[in-house]
């Protein structure tokens, strides 16, 4: 039988966020791929959960505790949809930001030294180009799902705060 428990909980959904954030910081340093502006923007939600779940290590009563659950839920939430905006820049359903990605950008606006530098085209990573699959998702489609099945996991120790208290 699976232990539910709140710590249990707490402690798996926060293994999930550093996970995810230690499998991107392998693939930017070890594997050699620089990350876009958009998967910068999926850690930081992750981050935060991590410290979340830290904090809800400590004996809580219940109010912080449920605060603590909710607000662990919203940042894997978050990086979920950051994710799914990722996903549809990548496969070309909508545009994304100007700044990272080579769909839609007017060339006229860049300055001729801008267009010749060739440090500075290596510097931006697009956004919307995949540069890793597997089984046919980018790692922002994979984000996607992982941090949905976290911020899942997040909610049902928020019910675990709810069982034990009712059960006091």
């Amino acid at each position: 039988m699976i232990d539910l428990t709140r710590p249990r909980l707490v402690t798996l959904a926060g293994a999930g966020s550093l996970g995810l954030l230690l499998g991107a910081w392998f693939f930017e340093f070890v594997v050699g791929l620089a990350p876009c502006a958009m998967c910068y923007w999926q850690r930081w939600p992750h981050i935060a959960a991590v410290v979340i779940a830290v904090l809800c290590m400590a004996p809580l009563p219940r109010g912080p505790a449920i605060a603590l659950g909710l607000g662990g839920a919203v940042a894997a939430a978050t990086s979920s949809g950051i994710g799914v905006y990722h996903s549809g820049v990548e496969r070309g359903w909508w545009l994304g930001p100007a700044s990272c990605t080579s769909r839609g950008q007017d060339l006229g606006t860049l300055s001729g030294e801008s267009l010749l530098d060739p440090l500075a085209a290596s510097a931006v990573v697009m956004c919307d180009e995949i540069p890793w699959t597997l089984a046919g998702l980018s790692m922002a489609n994979w984000n996607v799902v992982a941090s949905a099945v976290i911020a899942a996991i997040w909610l049902v120790s928020v019910s675990a705060v709810e069982r034990r208290h009712q059960t006091a």
